[in-house]
């Protein structure tokens, strides 16, 4: 019951990690509606899981050099840029403004889903945080597997369960939305989704040592908690 009660503030406060992922969920509520955003987020979650099968099962050694390595930062630094390049140049502008009409799209929930996974994989930042939780809450696990199983279960569950609150806060947007707004909602994800990924690109020509530094922060921060 304690690594219950432990684990589901982690997962409510990764909902809310602010990153590439938060907007696309919130906009995709937004302008598809709540089904196309629970598709979105599946694949999101089913990326997440496969990062913390890695960090778990996977050779400790080798994750950390892939942890680190700067070309995967530069790679999903710029696979991220041009998706929201396309992003910013693909939304043309309406020539319908009629402020009481609304825009409906027929979703491609399979497209939702692989977007949802693809955005969350291609960030490394997110294997370094998982392999970083697996090495620091197992011990206090005492190694056992079915606490440890047990622990990023709820990790989890917690994280989808809010981020169905925020998805059906969002879709209360939907039926305001005129095409003038929903074309300007998609030019400002498209800049969104670009700066993210100079920031990850960024990260690639960070330190080991400066990136070491911020680890050991967060090991002690996580350990005085």
């Amino acid at each position: 019951m304690n690594d219950i009660l432990n684990a589901i503030p982690i997962g409510f406060g990764l909902a809310f990690m602010i990153g590439p992922v938060f907007f696309v969920l919130l906009e995709t509520s937004a302008t598809k509606g709540f089904r196309a955003a629970l598709v979105f987020d599946f694949g999101v979650i089913l990326a997440d899981i496969i990062f913390i099968s890695f960090a778990y099962y996977g050779s400790r050694t080798m994750l950390e050099k892939i942890k680190d390595d700067p070309k995967l930062f530069l790679l999903g630094g710029g696979i991220l840029f041009i998706y929201g390049l396309l992003t910013f140049f693909k939304s043309r502008k309406p020539v319908i403004t009629d402020a009481d009409l609304v825009v409906v799209e027929k979703n491609n929930y399979i497209g939702l889903f692989f977007k949802g996974f693809f955005l969350n994989f291609i960030n490394i930042g997110v294997l370094a945080f998982w392999l970083g939780m697996i090495v620091i809450v197992s011990p206090n696990l005492e190694m056992n597997h079915t606490r440890i199983i047990t622990y990023f279960g709820v990790v989890l569950l917690s994280y989808f369960v809010t981020d169905l609150f925020k998805i059906v806060l969002a879709k209360q947007l939907k039926n305001k939305l005129t095409p003038a707004v929903i074309w300007k909602i998609k030019r400002g994800m498209g800049i969104t989704l670009m700066v993210f990924g100079l920031f990850l690109a960024a990260q690639g020509f960070v330190s080991k040592e400066t990136k070491q530094k911020i680890d050991n922060a967060i090991e002690n921060k996580m350990n005085k908690s």
